[in-house]
Order: structure tokens, then sequence, then C-alpha cells
């Protein structure tokens, strides 16, 4: 950065997305599985709390729970979970870690905040790099710095980057890691001659990013295969072989920190299950066409099938005025080429092996498809007309995603709104003896870990026979002048159990609070 001014700007954006976020955050109520996972798995001394002999028909308080969601003073500085955990689960160390070093700032209590805090602060990376890259493709305009400062951050307060941030999971480290990787590799571009420095931080960021999730191995692959055709082609043997050498470095590196890569990714049932999708043919459009949805929803607001539509119409006008496109210079062709291959293919094959069709796996590129769909619209408009124009019409078109989404109710994923008011009275009035009657058929009760880690007395029936002497056994000495709470797992007979317990225990009503994810939540009293 080499002024003052440019750094105040960079400094103003952040701050402000650094507000949006924390408002954001504030509307967080609960945990996804995966998130307890991500806490647990930091912190535990094993992947799974129902995994301890001492874990179901037992009353537990909820310090029982905040012991695998929080770091106890007991455990402070200790970091051999976070190692011994990954070993043993379907992911890298390395987002583990620095969210264990965030939580051991929560004094043992349970918070979503390091969580959201670790992911604040790669944003603001996130940023930086964006704009970092989008100064390579503005570098021949009138106010590059702001067309690109503007362009990056709003690529930070889309809805997919809004979900990225409150999601505590390892995915902004993971799109940090991209962007970085992106940016060197334009350094690299840029240079005519191979910079052992450059190749030193290149290969740093490659193995920070194997070391962060799997799927980033799809972005670096067909990223050197781009550089190994380039240098092909032009036949430098030479800068070929060194960064060919870096890579290799990088990946034996990983190896020699995290040697169970190997049977995660070829032997591990996350690694099979890619395979098996890979070459499940009948599923590859429609997981195309699901996440094709996502990102239209997450990144623009439900206006991509639009914004393809103008891009489809600048493109016959630039045509008929015979102003084309790829009318850029060979190093724009270039950087365009590392920027949208490695993009759209990290998208596709991500869309296609994923688990699941949710957000979080295509969303480490959802900036950059976001920015390049922008990129596109206003190079189009440049040629085809003036840069002023151009200018006038992307700035409706970002006001327009911004404020104007379609439909109207879009959220941030995982900010689970609906269950504030549940949190807020179990917190308080609702306090009350719990029984969870667990089907372990059904399972998924870290789903719910949350709220457990707020109730003061919980019991854990596992495969319950639910007759009025087991009932009566489990809630003995047990204050329910006020009523209880039941949890009963999915796959169960409700009505047949809640009849049970009030009958057992004397009481006449029974309010339903509300469905979790594998549960339904009544007050009997």
């Amino acid at each position: 950065m080499k002024n003052k001014k440019e750094l105040l700007l960079i400094v103003f954006f952040i701050l402000l997305q650094t507000i949006i976020y924390i408002f954001v955050g504030s509307h967080k109520a609960y945990l996804h599985i995966d998130e307890a996972y991500s806490f647990g798995l930091t912190n535990y001394d094993k992947i799974d709390i129902e995994s301890n002999q001492d874990f179901f028909n037992t009353w537990h308080s909820k310090e029982y729970y905040e012991d695998y969601l929080a770091v106890q003073e007991k455990d402070k500085g200790n970091y051999i979970p976070v190692y011994e955990n990954q070993k043993n689960d379907v992911h890298p160390p390395l987002y583990y870690l620095l969210l264990r070093m965030c939580m051991e700032f929560t004094n043992g209590h349970v918070s979503i905040w390091p969580g959201i805090i670790l992911n604040i602060i790669l944003y603001a990376f996130i940023t930086v790099f964006m704009y970092f890259i989008l100064k390579k493709l503005f570098h021949d305009t009138n106010s590059l710095n702001m067309k690109a400062l503007v362009l990056a951050f709003m690529s930070s307060i889309i809805l997919a980057s809004l979900s990225n941030v409150i999601n505590i999971r390892m995915y902004a480290l993971s799109t940090l890691n991209i962007l970085i990787t992106t940016f060197l590799h334009i350094k690299l571009l840029e240079n005519e001659k191979i910079h052992v420095k450059l190749l030193i931080m290149i290969g740093a960021s490659v193995l920070l990013g194997i070391l962060t999730h799997y799927y980033y191995l799809f972005y670096i692959a067909i990223l050197y295969v781009v550089f190994l055709i380039k240098y092909l082609k032009e036949k430098q043997v030479k800068s070929l072989l060194y960064y060919s050498l870096t890579m290799i470095i990088a990946g034996i590196l990983s190896l020699i920190i995290f040697p169970y890569s190997i049977s995660h990714m070829f032997f591990g049932y996350r690694g099979q299950g890619v395979m098996s999708n890979l070459t499940n043919i009948h599923e590859i459009i429609p997981s195309m066409f699901s996440q094709i949805y996502t990102l239209n929803y997450y990144s623009f607001n439900g206006l991509l099938p639009v914004i393809l539509l103008i891009i489809a119409i600048l493109l016959v006008i630039n045509k008929i005025r015979k102003k084309y496109f790829l009318k850029l210079t060979m190093k724009e062709k270039q950087i365009l080429k590392i920027l949208c291959i490695p993009t759209i293919f990290f998208f596709v094959i991500t869309s296609i092996v994923s688990p699941w069709k949710v957000l979080r796996y295509i969303v480490p590129v959802c900036g950059l498809l976001f920015v390049l769909a922008i990129y596109c619209i206003y190079v189009l408009l440049k040629n085809g007309f003036t840069e002023k124009i151009a200018n006038i019409c992307v700035a409706i078109l970002l006001c327009i995603i911004l404020v104007a989404p379609i439909p109207l109710h879009l959220k941030p994923e995982l900010l689970y709104n609906d269950r504030k008011e549940i949190v807020q009275h179990i917190n308080g009035e609702l306090n009350l003896p719990t029984m969870y009657v667990f089907n372990s058929q059904t399972g998924g009760f870290l789903d719910d870990i949350f709220i457990f880690s707020k109730i003061n007395d919980s019991f854990i029936a596992k495969d319950m026979d639910c007759t009025s002497s087991t009932i009566q056994t489990i809630f003995e000495n047990k204050d329910i002048s006020k009523g209880i709470l039941v949890f009963i797992n999915d796959g169960q007979n409700n009505d047949t159990i809640i009849d049970t317990v009030k009958s057992s225990l004397h009481f006449t009503n029974c309010d339903h609070l509300q469905k979790l994810s594998c549960c339904q939540v009544y007050h009997i009293y």
C-alpha cells in the first residue's frame, strides 16, 4: 500500500464490515452439529461426548456439556486434543488449532464468540487479499483503488460471506487460503524470472491450504495445471522445475506434519464418499443445479439469472458494435485465466463430490464468483460504451444486489433465529429437570448439545422402556414442582411417551415448545 489515503480507506471498510459481522453474529442463537464438533474436537479428550461410559442414563449438570464445548481452566495450554481428535476424524488440524487458541479466553463457559471473532479476523485479511487481486484487474482504469476496494468490500458482505463468518467451521480459513494462493500466483505470473522468496510464500500458502481442508487440493491442482501448460508453452523448463518442486515440497511437508491425510482421503468414509459421488453419473447434473441455486441465493440475492441475462445482452451489443469482451491485454487475459479456471473447477467439482448440497462446500469461491460476474459486466460496459457509463451501471447493480434481495426474507445460514426464544426460556423460567428420550436409531444429540449446556439438570435416557416405574425412578428426588422438560428424539411414539410421563408424575398439562433438529421439546407440568 503506497499511501496513507489507501490505508485509511482499507481500515474504514474493514471496520465497517466488522460492525456488520458483529451485528449479524449477535443474532446467532444456536449451534449446528458440525459447529458443536468444532468446539469439541479442539478441546475434548475424544471426538464424541456420547462415547463416554457415563453419558447415557445418568443425571448431568450443564458443566458436563460445557466441558465438551469450552476449554476449562484445568485444560488450558493442552493442545493434544487438537491433533489427536483430527487424526481420528476426517479433517486436517490447522483450523482447530486457531480456534483452540481463541477458546482459551472463554473461562470455561460456552460461547459462540471465539469462533465468530476468529472468522471476523480472517475476513479482514480476505477483504485485503480480494482487494489486491481486484487491483490487478482494474489496473488501467480511473480510481482503480476505490473500485477494487468497494467490490472487495461488497464480496465480503454478500449473504454467502455473512454465513461464512457466523459458521464456526474451517471454511473462512479455506477462503483466505484460496485468495492468498491466487494472489501469489498472479505475482508469479507478473515476474518473468522465478524468485525464491515468492516460491517460498507460495509453498507456505499451499501447505496451510492443505492443512485446512482437503477440498483446497481441487483448487491448487487445477491452478498447477494452468501454470504447467503456461511454462511448457513458453518453454520455461527451469521455471517449471522450480515451481513443481515447490508444490512437491509443500505436499511432503503437509504429510510430515499430518500423515493421517492419506488415510482420510483414500480410506476414510469421506474420501470414499468423494469417489462414489464422482462416479455417480446420474447425480452430477442435479448436484450442479442444486449448488447453482445455492450460489444464486447466497451470492446474488436471487439475481444471478438477471446478471447472466445482462452479460448475454452486452455480449450481443459488443459483437454488433465490433467491440469484443476479450479486447484485453495479454496480462489481463492471463490473470482472468488464473482466476476463472480454478474457481469454476472448484465450484463444479465440490458441487459433485460434496456429501450434502449446501453452501459451506462452495463458499470458499463464492466471493470470487461474485466479483468475476461483476467485473465481466464492467468490462463489457466499458468496451461497448464508456468507462463513466460502466461505473454508473455497476454502481446501480451493486446497490440493487445490496438493498433489494429477492426474496426479501433472505437470512444468513446458521443464525437459528427460530431457536432464540426457547434458549432464552431455558436460561430462565424453564430451566427445569430435563429428560431426553434418546433413540439410538435416529441419534443426533450433538445437534442440540448447545441447549443442554444451559440446563442445570438433565438425563439422557437411551432406548428407554417407557414405563411408569422407569419414569418415577428417573425423577426420584428431583424437584419437579414446576414441571419438567422432555426432549423426544425422532422415530418414537411421542403421544404414548407424553401420556406415560404425565400419568407417572401426576401432571395434567403438556405444552409443545418447539421442533429442533432431531427431536421435539415439551414442557410437561
